[in-house]
């Protein structure tokens, strides 16, 4: 029967400990779950069946608890939901090929947490009040198109223009949040990593962090802070979760 993989873990010598909290768990569709190890790594796997490997909302929910549960105690790498292979003997044999990799990824998120920031805002509000504060460049705008006021494009110019410039005065507003966001959090030695969203989406930023546990209330405290310097932002912070976004490595 095929198994899946929930996550890599660094077990340290202390099997016993994985394999006892093992007993009191279950995989998707209560499956039994069980360690593949090699040297100082373990993949923890369950049988699954082809029926079970549909990804919705159940099992989706049922494969992350495990993983939750396995980072309460344990170093973990978590591996992406249908990661399947067809014997224990061949993730015996994947573990050996990836090992170092294994270990280096489990050395950098070690005694480290992920957290998520999202960052609403009003986007319609929030254009139109950097539109007001462009207005100073419309005179520029209309001296440039004076050569082609006669022209039939020229309406459809200045609106493209206009576009054009709102969309750079968002990304510069954007990038300059950013940049507040990673100077407060350099004394925090997170790793961070960014997504900046569309104009037209309430969320304009997406981040994840990975940082110490013991900091964690340092991390709250540098988003309220940046709560009360930026009002017209929603700042919504999660976590912790296992490092699901710093996992780097190819597997072979």
């Amino acid at each position: 029967m095929k198994k899946m993989i929930y996550s890599i873990l660094s077990v340290k010598r202390n099997p016993e400990k994985l394999n006892a909290l093992l007993v009191g768990m279950k995989g998707i569709s209560g499956s039994d779950l069980c360690a593949v190890s090699f040297g100082e790594i373990t993949a923890v796997v369950s049988d699954v069946k082809r029926a079970e490997l549909i990804a919705d909302r159940s099992n989706a929910i049922e494969y992350a608890g495990v993983i939750e549960n396995l980072a309460q105690q344990f170093t973990v790498l978590p591996m992406r939901y249908g990661s399947i292979m067809e014997s224990a003997e061949l993730i015996n044999k994947m573990l050996e090929r990836n090992y170092h990799e294994f270990q280096q990824n489990l050395h950098e998120v070690e005694n480290k947490y992920e957290f998520g920031l999202k960052i609403f805002c009003d986007s319609e509000k929030l254009k139109s009040e950097l539109k007001i504060k462009s207005e100073a460049d419309t005179q520029t705008t209309e001296n440039s198109a004076t050569e082609i006021k006669n022209s039939v494009y020229k309406d459809y110019l200045d609106k493209k223009l206009k576009e054009h410039r709102l969309e750079e005065l968002m990304l510069t507003y954007v990038n300059s949040v950013i940049e507040m966001i990673t100077g407060y959090l350099f004394r925090l030695n997170t790793v961070n990593k960014f997504k900046k969203r569309a104009i037209t989406t309430t969320a304009i930023i997406d981040a994840v962090f990975l940082l110490d546990m013991e900091r964690k209330d340092g991390l709250i405290h540098v988003i309220g802070d940046l709560q009360n310097q930026y009002p017209r932002l929603n700042f919504v912070l999660t976590g912790p979760w296992p490092p699901y976004n710093f996992v780097e490595i190819a597997i072979k």
